[in-house]
């Protein structure tokens, strides 16, 4: 373990974005700041920003878990600046809701976390420490769910954010979403209905793996095809209940949301990144290597500019990649 030779303060900010969300999650948040070291002693030096978003059921506080065989989020940190990274600002984003996260998007079903992040983090970071206010300097990384939405928060806010890295993001949600949609619908024949799965799950002070993995098809819903007519969860399902039949009409508003076919939409922004980099193994339980591979020909066909890297590796206990991504990271958004 190598000791962190900055700061690390937890912060507590006002998700104004976040009021009212139909879940009753908190509008207060703890927010995990990490200062590199002489943030005290040059009080007239600013710093770039790297905003992590943690992946599907992840908090703010579950990246200062320490694990003796991998790096914690900001013991990776510390591994990139004992390799000479530029010092920069850590900033580690809670999203959680109460079914696990709403992929950092608006959404009525879950409440406007791309809102929250864009506005009441960035505004909180750039009031309380001494940032370089821009988009230039302003990253996004993060893992799974964490980085398809630095990959889409990058893509839509161009005007924020001026970097991403994402690690096993999510895209081609037809090979990652779908082989779980059984899990969900062996759920429905179970408790009676997804709203029952839904209430089942929250009963439940120990949450077991196959209902959690239902869960996660529901949360995708919640994100994706939200209907504020629909309660009390409000959402809709992207196939028959019942049948399991695919609904074509729903299911095109998910895919409207796969970071490879948003591409084409935002190929402009993408092309104005100082750093546009992803990475997932080759074994990865949730097929998200092939979607990297797919998002890679997109990017090469709209002549955008891309870092892909490639492990042969599985989803889990990737920590060990994060230092020379925070290099990079840190390195783009550095001043001249």
């Amino acid at each position: 373990m190598r000791a962190f030779r900055g700061e690390i303060r937890i912060d507590t900010v006002i998700g104004s974005a976040l009021r009212d969300n139909p879940h009753g999650d908190p509008v207060e948040r703890p927010l995990v700041v990490c200062l590199p070291p002489g943030y005290e002693t040059q009080p007239m030096r600013r710093y770039p920003v790297i905003y992590w978003l943690p992946g599907y059921t992840g908090t703010a506080l579950s990246a200062l878990n320490h694990d003796p065989w991998l790096p914690s989020v900001p013991e990776a940190l510390q591994r990139a600046w004992d390799v000479d990274a530029p010092p920069a600002i850590l900033v580690v984003v809670d999203g959680f809701t109460r079914f696990g996260g709403a992929q950092y998007l608006n959404s009525p079903a879950n409440g406007n976390y791309e809102d929250y992040v864009v506005h009441d983090v960035v505004g909180h970071v750039d009031a309380s420490y001494r940032t370089l206010a821009a988009p230039a300097h302003r990253g996004l990384a993060g893992k799974s769910s964490g980085g398809y939405g630095a990959l889409v928060l990058a893509m839509r806010h161009p005007d924020v954010f001026g970097a991403v890295s994402a690690h096993s993001p999510d895209c081609y949600f037809e090979l990652c979403y779908k082989p779980d949609f059984p899990k969900l619908l062996q759920a429905i024949a179970r408790y009676g209905g997804v709203e029952a799965v839904l209430a089942r799950f929250l009963e439940l002070e120990k949450k077991p793996g196959d209902l959690m993995a239902a869960v996660s098809v529901a949360a995708m819903a919640m994100a994706y095809s939200p209907n504020p007519a629909r309660p009390p969860y409000f959402f809709d399902l992207p196939f028959d209940p019942y049948t399991g039949e695919l609904d074509a009409t729903v299911w095109a508003r998910w895919l409207a949301w796969d970071p490879v076919n948003l591409v084409a939409e935002h190929a402009a922004a993408l092309r104005g990144l100082r750093l546009l980099h992803f990475e997932c193994g080759t074994r990865d339980e949730y097929h998200l290597h092939y979607g990297a591979r797919i998002l890679a020909r997109r990017l090469t066909a709209h002549q955008v500019p891309y870092l892909h890297e490639e492990f042969d590796d599985s989803h889990t206990r990737t920590a060990y990649r994060y230092p020379a991504a925070f290099a990079r990271l840190a390195a783009a958004l550095a001043p001249p």
